[in-house]
């Protein structure tokens, strides 16, 4: 008989048990990043947002704040200022113009949400009332007066 060289079964078992303890440990961290990944990117938005409100704001002769994230086209990217539901890495945005006594909105709220617990875990609010401080939420956004209804921590 010839000497034949190669791999036992046993010698692959091995491997692929290796392989799958690697992947059993990565996986967690890889979604864990991605997680905080879209959470980041969701802070961030509010941040735009409330940059391009306090634009808008100056740029308006009765300095009046947008009423939708359409309004807002031209001063923030066209994911943040698209019409209909507005989803960006994993979180859905919403913003609302609020107005005093029927005249045009002398407020602005906005949020996001996480589409579900693996692209995200919390929620994050900006008004024009604090000054734009991101806050997180302890649930989706509220927003009355140009204040929102469920008032969390700041941001960090």
């Amino acid at each position: 008989m010839k000497n034949q060289k190669g791999f036992s079964l046993v010698e692959l078992l091995v491997v692929v048990i290796i392989i799958a303890i690697i992947a059993a440990i990565a996986i967690p961290s890889l979604l864990a990043s991605r997680r905080a990944a879209n959470e980041a990117s969701a802070v961030q938005s509010m941040r735009t947002y409330h940059s391009a409100q306090s634009t808008f704001q100056a740029l308006d002769t009765n300095r009046n704040y947008a009423t939708t994230p359409g309004a807002l086209a031209g001063l923030v990217d066209t994911i943040l200022s698209g019409g209909g539901t507005i989803t960006k890495s994993g979180y859905t945005l919403t913003m609302t113009g609020v107005a005093a006594a029927g005249v045009n909105p002398s407020a602005y709220c906005a949020g996001a949400s996480p589409q579900n617990t693996t692209t995200g875990t919390n929620h994050y609010g900006v008004e024009s009332a604090n000054g734009g401080v991101v806050e997180v939420l302890a649930t989706t956004l509220g927003c009355t007066g140009g204040g929102l209804t469920t008032n969390g921590a700041p941001v960090q």
